[in-house]
C-alpha cells in the first residue's frame, strides 16, 4: 500500500472558515417542519415501564446481550402485558423468555442476512461504497411502545447491534460519506441532529428513549462544517441548535469551577439507576464497589456519555471498573470540543449581524483556551490530559485524548509540537494509535485502536505541522483495517494496532459494519492517495 503526501484542496478539516461556509453555502433538502420541545425526563425508558419484569429479564440474563431487550417493541400495551406478567406468578428462564417472546417483537433473534458487498471479492474503497445503502435507514415513525426515537430524515447507523443512529459516530460516519459524493445523506443526517436538539434540548447518545438523560461529544458543529447552506431559515435554525447545544453543556451540574475562578465542564448524566441496555453488568459493579451505588451508576452514565465507555481514564485505581469516577474528572477531549462549539457559534452569530452574540462566544472560547492551557497541560509529560478534581492536577498516562486541543486548534504552538512527540513515543504502535499506554480488559485502552482516534490525530497533528506523524498514524491504521477485511471480509468497530488483528475487551462482542471505521478510512483514503 502506498500513500502520498495530503493535498490541501478539499482538505475537511473543522475551522472557523469552514463553519461559516457551513452557515452560508447552499442547502438541497426541504425545510424541516416545526418540532415540539419534549422534556427528557419525562421520557419514560424500558426499564420505567417494565419495572420488575425488565430487572427479571435483564438480571436473569435471558438475552446474551443486554440492549436485545431494550430495543423489543410491545405487541400490546404495556400495562396489560405487566398485568398478565403479575398474575402469572413465578417463572424459569425459559417460561420467562416464551412470556417475553409472545409479548414482545424481539430482535436480533434470527441471523440477517449477509449483504450483497462483493466481500473480499472487491477492494475495500468499493466495498465501503457499497455498504452505504446497507447501513441506510428511511425517516423513522417509531412503532407504539417502542424505545425508539422519531427522526425526520434518511440516517446511516453503526451496523451490529446498534441499530440506531448515535451522535459522534455520525460526524465520523459522514467523513466517508463526504468522500464518496453522498452529501444528501450528511445533509439530512445534520437535520435529524437538529432536530433532536429542537425537540429534548441536545442530542442524545443514541436514538433511544434509554439514551436520553446523556449526551455524546459535541461534534454537531463539525458536521455542519462539513455540509455548505444558503437558505436564511436553515442557518439560523443549526446556529440556534448549537447555541441551545453550548447552554446544555454548560449547566452547573455539568460544571466544575477550578481553583482559579474559571469553569470548565465535565460529562454527566441525569439519571442514577442502571443504564437499561447494560443494566445486570451495573448492578454488579455498583455491587462490587463498596460506594453508594447511585454514584456508581452515574459515573458508569457519564463515562457511556464520553464515548470511551470504558477506559482506564475514568478508573481512579486505573485497572477496576468499580473505582469509575467520571463525574470528578475534568476531561481535555470534552473541553477541546466545547472550545470548537464556542468558535463556531462566534462565526455564526457574526455571519447574522449578531455582534453581540459573537463578542460574548469569542471571549468564552478565549476564556476556555487559557484554562485548558493552565489546567489541563502536564509540563513535566509535555502532554495533555485530565484533571482531577480530588488530586487537584491532571492524572497520570497519555491517552489519545491528548490530540483534541490540536484537532481544535486550542493548542499553543509549543505544546501542540510536545504533544506531537508524546503521541510518536507513547502511542504510535506498528499498526496505528493505541488508545492509552495501559491494559484494562476494557475496550478503550491498550491494545485497541478506534476509527475516530485516528482521525482526531491526523487532523491534529497535520495542523501543528506534524504532516510525517500523521501519515505514519493514517498509513498503519488502513493497513491494520485492510489485512482484517482482506482476512475476514469485514469491518470492524475498533482493531488491535499492536497485534494488528479484531479488537477486544468491553461489554459485548466486537462489532462489524460498522459506520465511523467506514467513514474515516474513506476519508484517509482520499487524503492520502493510493492508500
Amino acid at each position: 500500500m502506498t500513500f502520498a503526501r495530503p493535498a490541501r484542496i478539499g482538505h475537511l478539516r473543522v475551522t472557523a472558515a469552514a463553519v461559516l461556509l457551513a452557515l452560508g453555502g447552499c442547502a438541497t433538502a426541504p425545510a424541516l417542519p416545526p418540532v415540539a420541545a419534549v422534556d427528557p425526563a419525562g421520557v419514560q425508558t424500558p426499564a420505567d415501564l417494565y419495572g420488575d419484569l425488565f430487572a427479571a429479564v435483564q438480571t436473569r440474563r435471558i438475552f446474551p446481550d443486554g440492549k436485545t431487550f431494550v430495543d423489543a417493541v410491545p405487541k400490546r400495551a404495556p400495562a396489560e402485558i405487566m398485568r398478565d406478567w403479575r398474575a402469572a406468578g413465578a417463572m424459569d428462564d425459559a417460561g420467562l423468555r416464551a412470556f417475553v417472546l409472545a409479548n414482545f417483537d424481539v430482535p436480533g433473534l434470527n441471523p440477517a442476512p449477509v449483504p450483497e458487498t462483493g466481500g473480499k471479492s472487491v477492494v475495500m474503497a468499493e466495498h465501503i461504497r457499497r455498504l452505504w445503502p446497507v447501513l441506510t435507514r428511511p425517516p423513522l415513525v417509531p412503532p407504539a411502545g417502542s424505545s425508539a426515537l422519531a427522526l425526520p430524515r434518511p440516517y446511516v447507523v453503526p451496523g451490529g447491534r446498534f441499530r440506531e443512529m448515535y451522535y459522534w459516530d455520525g460526524y465520523f460516519t459522514m467523513l466517508g460519506l463526504k468522500a464518496d459524493g453522498q452529501g444528501a445523506l450528511v445533509d439530512s443526517m445534520i437535520d435529524d441532529f437538529v432536530s433532536l436538539v429542537e425537540r429534548y434540548g441536545h442530542v442524545p447518545n443514541g436514538t433511544r428513549s434509554y439514551y436520553l438523560s446523556r449526551s455524546q461529544p459535541p461534534f454537531l458543529y463539525a458536521m455542519m462544517a462539513l455540509s455548505p447552506v444558503s437558505d436564511a431559515g436553515v442557518k439560523a435554525r443549526r446556529l440556534a441548535a448549537l447555541k441551545r447545544e453550548w447552554a446544555y453543556w454548560t449547566t452547573p451540574e455539568r460544571t466544575t469551577t477550578m481553583p482559579d475562578g474559571t469553569t470548565l465542564q465535565h460529562y454527566w448524566d441525569a439519571r442514577t439507576t442502571p443504564r437499561d441496555e447494560s443494566y445486570r453488568e451495573d448492578v454488579e459493579t455498583a455491587r462490587a464497589s463498596g460506594r453508594p451505588v447511585s454514584e456508581v451508576y452515574r459515573d458508569l452514565r457519564a463515562g457511556a456519555e464520553s464515548g470511551w465507555d470504558f477506559s482506564s481514564r475514568w478508573l481512579s485505581d486505573w485497572q477496576t471498573l468499580a473505582s469509575i469516577d467520571t463525574t470528578r474528572i475534568v476531561p481535555v477531549d470534552l473541553n477541546s470540543l466545547l472550545f470548537g462549539l464556542e468558535q463556531a457559534i462566534a462565526t455564526g452569530c457574526a455571519d447574522a449581524g449578531e455582534t453581540d452574540c459573537a463578542s460574548t462566544f469569542t471571549d468564552r472560547a478565549a476564556t476556555r483556551r487559557n484554562a485548558v492551557e493552565r489546567w489541563l497541560w502536564d509540563e513535566a509529560g509535555g502532554r495533555y490530559g485530565d484533571y482531577d478534581t480530588v488530586r487537584k492536577a491532571v492524572r497520570g498516562g497519555v491517552t489519545a485524548a491528548t490530540l483534541y486541543p490540536l484537532f481544535t486548534g486550542l493548542a499553543s504552538k509549543d505544546h501542540g509540537k510536545r504533544t506531537a512527540e508524546a503521541t510518536e513515543r507513547l502511542l504510535l504502535a506498528a499498526n496505528g494509535l493505541r488508545t492509552t499506554t495501559v491494559a484494562t480488559g476494557q475496550q478503550w485502552d491498550k491494545p485497541n485502536g478506534w476509527a475516530p482516534l485516528q482521525w482526531i490525530a491526523v487532523e491534529g497533528l497535520t495542523r501543528y505541522e506534524r504532516g510525517d506523524l500523521a501519515a505514519a498514524v493514517a498509513l498503519r491504521f488502513v493497513s491494520t483495517v485492510e489485512r482484517e477485511y482482506r482476512s475476514s471480509g469485514k469491518l470492524l468497530e475498533k482493531y488491535d494496532v499492536e497485534q494488528s488483528r479484531a479488537g477486544g475487551g468491553g461489554e459485548y462482542p466486537t462489532q462489524d459494519g460498522f459506520g465511523w471505521t467506514n467513514g474515516v478510512v474513506r476519508a484517509l483514503q482520499g487524503r492520502y492517495p493510493g492508500m
